[in-house]
């Protein structure tokens, strides 16, 4: 894949580059702001700007990429590149916005690296990045065919509100021109545009927590609280302003955290706080489709009142026929008899042979769940994830 020129400039370079390649995306983005203000206004998660996010997002994503290639250039990284394809393709990505990122990507490699930036060191980068970008336009294209949403969002009316905790609410959505719900797989997000104050176009992710099928879509949005930083813009926006009978842009569903295709597998089910959401549309699917082998549900969470679908969580749960359930709260209610109080320790678990596990949740749960099972004996090729906002799994390995 990478051509045996490159690798070894890019073996040799990596360390520069990975050195410098939190100042690299700092000042990338700095320039494309400039250029294109209007994609940080009506693209871009401008609070994930401000908190510098977005730039480690990148910075690890490139720096994994290469690293990867140097060490295997005959392979890609596949998972890392469907799990950004399916992001890209929610916010409506288009290909020539790639000739876009390489302009100002590259002037920001060379203003920070200077003259060490050779043109045998641009020409081996600049494999790289096309490795990269057309691999994500080609998973994108085919997602894009696979869902039929080369028109983009479309305009869908919210037809049900539930206040489920104090920062949750769940919105259920009917597409506004009476077209058929599209079809998702549980587990899935949709993204949501929505015009703020000020005019811009902000765009965000949202699960659906049900099992497909049904005539209408239903998301949980928890509200962001900064707790000394900017509160979430869309999360507030839709809490504060968005009733029944009001209308949305939504996206077609996308996201890879999905069930696999081995009926008879054990599987883990593990989420924190708002990340119950994907699991509890998938514990809904696994009893509709009758799930005999063994699940095991893990959930972590602050209190029983913030357990976001709660009642839904444990219902699904208890419609299959060897599923355990193992919930830790750090304040439990001592009227609700939590399994364990404190944050989540799969130690003390039974975990089945050939389990396959999925996580959505906070990262630091996240890895330390991931670490716990690999320790247990799951093969880490076996244990999938979703990160809710820019994905700093990479930027922190």
């Amino acid at each position: 894949m990478l051509s045996e020129q490159s690798t070894a400039t890019v073996r040799a370079t990596l360390p520069a580059v990975g050195a410098a390649i939190g100042e690299i995306s700092a000042r990338f983005y700095e320039r494309l702001f400039a250029a294109h203000p209007a994609l940080l206004r009506d693209l871009f998660n401008r609070g994930n700007q401000a908190a510098g996010t977005q730039r480690q997002a990148l910075a690890g994503s490139i720096a994994a990429f290469a690293t990867h290639l140097v060490a295997h250039p005959d392979e890609r990284p596949d998972a890392m590149l469907r799990r950004i394809a399916h992001k890209h393709a929610s916010l409506g990505i288009a290909p020539e916005q790639y000739d876009v990122v390489h302009e100002h990507l590259f002037a920001a490699i060379a203003e920070v690296l200077g003259e060490a930036v050779t043109e045998e060191v641009a020409d081996a980068w600049d494999e790289v990045y096309w490795l990269m970008a057309n691999a994500l336009i080609a998973i994108e294209r085919r997602l894009y065919e696979e869902t039929g949403a080369g028109g983009g969002p479309r305009e869908w009316e919210v037809v049900g509100r539930v206040q489920d905790t104090d920062d949750v609410v769940v919105f259920e959505l009917r597409p506004a021109d009476g077209a058929p719900v599209p079809a998702h797989r549980a587990g899935q997000y949709v993204s949501v545009q929505v015009t703020l104050p000020d005019g811009a176009r902000q765009i965000r992710q949202y699960s659906v927590v049900d099992a497909p099928g049904s005539a209408t879509l239903r998301i949980g949005v928890k509200r962001v609280r900064g707790d000394g930083a900017p509160d979430g813009e869309v999360s507030n926006h839709l809490h504060a302003r968005v009733r029944v009978g009001d209308r949305l842009r939504v996206s077609a569903p996308y996201g890879d955290l999905v069930l696999g295709q081995d009926a008879d597998a054990p599987l883990l089910l593990a989420s924190a706080g708002i990340g119950v959401t994907p699991m509890t549309a998938m514990l809904e699917q696994l009893a509709l489709s009758g799930h005999r082998a063994p699940v095991t549900v893990v959930h972590a969470d602050r209190s029983p009142a913030e357990h976001a679908l709660r009642a839904d969580h444990e219902a699904y749960a208890a419609k299959l026929p060897d599923a355990s359930v193992h919930v830790w709260y750090e304040h439990p209610d001592p009227g609700h008899p939590a399994d364990r109080t404190g944050l989540a320790d799969l130690t003390s678990l039974d975990i089945p042979s050939g389990t396959r596990a999925y996580l959505c949740g906070p990262l630091p749960f996240m890895r330390a769940v991931r670490a716990q099972l690999i320790g247990k004996g799951v093969a880490p090729a076996d244990i999938h994830y979703e990160v809710f906002g820019p994905d700093l799994w990479l930027a922190q390995d």
